[in-house]
C-alpha cells in the first residue's frame, strides 16, 4: 500500500534529502536533487543522514548513499533502520552513487547493495536509482590511490547531472509539485 501524500504548513510539501557521503560526491548529488525539488516549489532540507534526529517535520524523504564494495555507508544504513517506521508512513525514494571507470566494467553486484535495497523496498521505497560517482580528488591510502591512478581521466566523474535532475523532477511530479 502506498502511504498517503501529506502537506506541510501552508500547503507546501516539506521534503528531506538525507545523504551519506565519504568524499563529497554523493553530497553534491543530494544538493542537486534538493535544488531541483526546490525549483518545483517544494520546501527542502538537505542534511547529512547522521544529523537527522526525526522525520516529523517532513512529508517525504529522499535518502542517498555512496556505495563502496557493494555496501551503503553505515550512517545511511542506520538512518534506514532508525527511521523505518516513519519512512513507511510517507513517500520516500533512495539513490546510490558510486560506479566510476569505464561503463562496460560496471558490475551490478558491486554497485547495488541488494540487502539494503530489499530493506528499503520492505519499508516502502517508491524508487531506487544508481548514479555514477566520482573518483576522490584527495585520494588517501593505497586503495584510493590505486583507484585514482587506475581510472582513465574521462571516467573519473561519471555523475550525469541531467539524469539526476530528471529523477528529481519525477519525484516532484509524483508529489504533485509543478514548476512556477
Amino acid at each position: 500500500m502506498t502511504p498517503p501524500t501529506r502537506r506541510g504548513t501552508l500547503g507546501v510539501m516539506t521534503v528531506l534529502v538525507a545523504f551519506a557521503s565519504k568524499h563529497g560526491s554523493t553530497g553534491e548529488i543530494a544538493t542537486a536533487i534538493a535544488e531541483e525539488l526546490r525549483e518545483s516549489g517544494l520546501s527542502v532540507d538537505c542534511v547529512a543522514a547522521h544529523e537527522v534526529g526525526t522525520l516529523d517535520p517532513y512529508d517525504a524523504v529522499v535518502l542517498g548513499s555512496a556505495v563502496y564494495m557493494g555496501r551503503w555507508r553505515g550512517e545511511a544504513r542506520r538512518f534506514l533502520r532508525k527511521h523505518a517506521r516513519a519512512l513507511s508512513e510517507r513517500p520516500f525514494w533512495v539513490f546510490s552513487s558510486g560506479p566510476t571507470g569505464p561503463p562496460d566494467k560496471d558490475d551490478p553486484h558491486w554497485t547495488e547493495p541488494r540487502r539494503t535495497m530489499r530493506r528499503a523496498e520492505e519499508v516502502g521505497a517508491r524508487g531506487h536509482i544508481v548514479f555514477g560517482g566520482r573518483v576522490p580528488t584527495d585520494a588517501h591510502g593505497p586503495a584510493a590511490h590505486a583507484m585514482a591512478e587506475g581510472t582513465p581521466e574521462e571516467y573519473r566523474d561519471r555523475r550525469d547531472w541531467a539524469a539526476i535532475r530528471a529523477w528529481a523532477d519525477g519525484i516532484a511530479m509524483s508529489l504533485g509539485a509543478s514548476r512556477s
